[in-house]
């Protein structure tokens, strides 16, 4: 019998497959355990259909996040610190601080999204990445200076 899975199964497959299983399992596990139903051409079409939206939806926001990502590359944010003997400051400038720099502009970027391998602890330009979106990754100019 030709199913299609509604839920991930590891030994079958990922949602949205079309797969053929044994009549029993189907009837018996698969479909009452809401993991599958059955392929008729009615609920095949309704896959397709849901897949173009899905896939239409995602690739609106792919787009949305390359045009912040633009946005991002066009702006510069400054940080001031105070500093302490031979330009070195007291503390560091960690993704919280990029994050609210950023809000200041009007960009709203969760600081799990910069990703900044340690903190900066000198005075200077730096370029942090920023992961806009899973396949978008943008280039933010933060200028490091006194307090």
């Amino acid at each position: 019998m030709k199913v299609i899975l509604i839920q991930d199964i590891p030994s079958l497959g990922t949602i949205g497959d079309v797969i053929t299983v044994k009549d029993g399992y189907a009837r018996n596990y698969l479909i009452p355990q809401g993991k599958a139903i059955r392929a008729t051409t009615q609920n095949v079409k309704a896959l397709e259909h849901q897949k173009r939206v899905l896939k239409d939806k995602l690739n609106k926001i792919k787009r949305d996040a390359e045009k912040l990502a633009r946005h991002i590359e066009n702006i510069s944010c400054t940080v001031a610190k105070p500093v302490g003997e031979g330009e070195k400051l007291f503390g560091s400038v960690t993704s919280k601080d990029i994050e609210d720099a950023l809000k200041a502009e009007g960009i709203d970027i969760d600081r799990k999204k910069i990703l900044l391998d340690e903190p900066i602890k000198t005075l200077g330009v730096y370029t942090v990445p920023i992961k806009v979106h899973p396949e978008v990754l943008a280039n933010l100019k933060v200028w490091v200076v006194k307090e």
